[in-house]
């Protein structure tokens, strides 16, 4: 069982697997038996045709890009690599962004040490910094285009207008914002946009951080260092809600033989040739099935009874707390 098929990124000359491997949100062990995992996780997504693969220099404080570059080592002609900037955890804790272009060129020049490479096939800004002109910021990303370092650009949890402006700079290849079966709210309102500026759609937590596949119950599910304990789609108000839509998918994953997880992942994967799920995990067996996943073909009653079960009305609390919104979709 090996991906054949390939997806054209924007315009770009990018051709990438119909989903890509990203980091792990529950990875909590990074000792060396934890790497070696990682390494044959990597190997065995190369060896059955995933060819993309998703970091940034946030994930696991930078350790992500460095695993991924000795991950790739002697394969790294196989991979087309992305990863990001401007995403930052201040030291309370708290969230902010940064945009400046001395900043991200610094940040460029860190990732291309950290994934011991001479270029980033797809570098996105992580969060658009609302205190600097996104001129200035895709300006600058612009400039390592041009000198090499950066093959094509991408922006993350992006208005319309602001991929307009971007785009106005230098060509925007990808746009990576969640996307899943319990929120699709921003493919749809941005899809005609990104069709008429040839933006491929990257869409990040297409099992909706783990809520679709049936395996959670709770906030009690998680690690308490698990992020997903501050998204209230999981907390005690919304989870039964969330669950109810949840259990209406077993049945159409259990006429088509597969898992609740492979009927999330595929629904993502059939809303066009311009999008391109994210999905992590530790687990090679996981893979696998996101594998067969991806080879599927959804019958167009079980894409009717998707439709109807997370009609928009239907699910239960926003994606990020409240405090969170306002940085999203600048």
């Amino acid at each position: 069982m090996k991906i054949t098929e390939r997806r054209t990124l924007g315009r770009s000359r990018l051709e990438v697997s119909p989903f890509a491997l990203g980091h792990s949100m529950g990875q909590r062990d990074f000792d060396q038996a934890a790497a070696t995992r990682f390494d044959r996780l990597i190997a065995t997504a190369i060896d059955h045709g995933v060819n993309f693969f998703d970091s940034s220099n946030a994930y696991w404080d930078g350790l992500h890009e460095q695993w991924l570059a000795r991950a790739l080592n002697g394969r790294r002609a196989e991979a087309i690599v992305a990863s990001k900037f401007g995403n930052i955890t201040l030291p309370d804790g708290s969230k902010a962004t940064n945009g400046r272009p001395d900043y991200l060129r610094a940040c460029c020049e860190a990732s291309l040490r950290r994934l011991n490479t001479d270029h980033i096939d797809l570098y996105y800004a992580h969060r658009i910094d609302p205190k600097v002109p996104i001129e200035d910021t895709v300006g600058e990303m612009s400039r390592l285009v041009q000198e090499g370092k950066v093959r094509w650009l991408g922006l993350c949890e992006a208005s319309a207008t602001t991929l307009e402006r971007a785009h106005a700079v230098h060509p925007i290849t990808a746009l990576q914002t969640e996307l899943s079966l319990w929120y699709p709210d921003d493919f749809l309102k941005l899809k005609p946009l990104l069709e008429s500026l040839g933006i491929s759609f990257v869409g990040y937590s297409p099992l909706g951080r783990g809520l679709l596949t049936g395996q959670i119950t709770g906030l009690a599910d998680f690690d308490p260092r698990d992020r997903r304990r501050i998204h209230p789609r999981f907390h005690s108000e919304h989870i039964a809600d969330n669950l109810a839509l949840v259990a209406q998918m077993r049945p159409l994953a259990d006429e088509l033989g597969i898992s609740q997880a492979q009927l999330a992942l595929a629904w993502v994967q059939q809303l066009g040739p311009h999008v391109i799920p994210v999905t992590g995990t530790q687990s090679e067996e996981k893979l696998l099935l996101s594998v067969a996943a991806s080879m599927l073909e959804l019958p167009a009653a079980t894409l009717a009874a998707l439709a109807r079960i997370f009609h928009p009305e239907a699910r239960s609390g926003t994606r990020y707390p409240s405090a969170m919104l306002p940085d999203l979709g600048i």
